[in-house]
């Protein structure tokens, strides 16, 4: 919604309805106490009326159409616009007072990357950051965090812990990209086969793989989505169920390196396919714990190099370059990815072969 669509129907200032028909009454001659014998109302009742004290109700309205000829839709918009200019009044005083809520957030990233729109006018900033969590007030934000923090990967992680706000809302970010991904009901066979047809890409560039990969996901049920990280939050990825039927993939590109890409893409594949849907798992560059962590990076690190194939490799030690080519070229993978686990594996040492490692950048970069 654009700006202007947005403010089209705040204007800075609305008359009470009442002021309206204090002018009509004038026009046409006829009292307050007439108007009143000829409505069947109290003499108090229109005075408060025509004072913007009390209310036209729909039955009001009627009544004013019967006797001053003027239609009761005509009354009741009055009414509507009146009451809804003096609420968002309301809302805006009261918002001026957690203007310092905002502190919470990196709104000038998020305002980079195109998440919200941004206003010098910290009232309407703080009414996008708002929109975007689609929650009424800061009042709300406690409660909203909760959803969240329950979640006991996310209480295990002091990242998470420490950059609350920022990290949230990258996840939200996702949660909108993720909804607008149609997709069919998930499942499970189709996505093992996807799988395969993705793991073949991971020799291409990101502006090959990137949509591609998407559609391969999406086509199985799943809404896979790529979205910057924000400062602080150092977060690769990060994997949940939307509904029952549609589970998402997030993924940032923190360490914007291939062999990291696609581990932690097939790492998060994993948790979609071998664990429950109420499971809710983020990798923030820590060290992941726990048996449903360890099951994921097995498969990920099987599913990219098969465990013979890798035996085979490192049967006489530390590969060659060339060896290690020759080796990726026969498994149909990037070789950044063999170059990644033989130093994960501790066979290579971290800084050697690096050159086969493919940095990844985001477009607007």
């Amino acid at each position: 919604m654009s700006r202007a669509n947005e403010n089209q129907y705040a204007p800075d200032y609305v008359s009470p309805p009442g002021e309206t028909l204090g002018e009509i009454l004038e026009t046409v001659g006829m009292s307050q106490a007439e108007l009143a014998d000829r409505t069947g109302r109290a003499k108090k009742t229109i005075n408060e009326i025509v004072k913007g004290k009390a209310p036209i109700t729909p039955k009001i309205a009627l009544e004013f159409e019967n006797v001053l000829g003027i239609s009761a839709s005509f009354w009741n918009n009055r009414e509507s616009q009146f009451r809804e200019h003096f609420a968002r009044y309301e809302e805006q005083e009261r918002l001026k007072k957690h203007l310092k809520w905002l502190d919470l957030f990196p709104v000038r990233q998020m305002v980079k990357l195109g998440w919200i729109e941004g206003f010098k006018d910290k009232v309407q900033q703080l009414r996008k950051i708002l929109k975007f969590f689609q929650i009424s007030s800061p009042d709300q934000w406690e409660r909203y965090v909760r959803n969240y923090t329950g979640q006991v990967a996310f209480r295990k992680s002091e990242t998470f812990k420490n950059n609350i706000p920022a990290t949230i809302a990258w996840l939200r970010q996702g949660e909108i990209q993720a909804k607008a991904i149609q997709c069919p009901p998930y499942d499970s066979g189709k996505f093992r086969e996807a799988l395969v047809a993705i793991r073949s890409l991971t020799r291409e560039l990101p502006e090959t793989f990137h949509s591609q990969i998407i559609d391969l996901a999406a086509a199985a049920g799943l809404a896979l989505v790529f979205v910057p990280e924000l400062p602080s939050t150092k977060i690769s990825a990060a994997t949940r169920w939307l509904s029952p039927t549609k589970p998402m993939i997030q993924l940032s590109l923190l360490y914007k390196k291939n062999d990291q890409f696609w581990f932690s893409f097939f790492h998060e594949a994993a948790h979609i396919l071998l664990h429950g849907k109420r499971d809710f798992f983020i990798q923030n560059g820590d060290d992941q714990v726990g048996e449903k962590e360890n099951e994921a990076n097995s498969f990920a690190a099987n599913f990219l190099i098969p465990p013979a194939q890798f035996r085979s490799l490192i049967k006489y030690g530390r590969p060659s370059k060339d060896r290690v080519l020759q080796f990726a070229s026969d498994l149909g993978i990037a070789p950044g990815i063999i170059v990644g686990r033989l130093q994960r594996e501790g066979i290579l040492h971290w800084s050697h072969y690096n050159d086969l490692r493919v940095s990844l950048e985001w477009a607007n970069e």
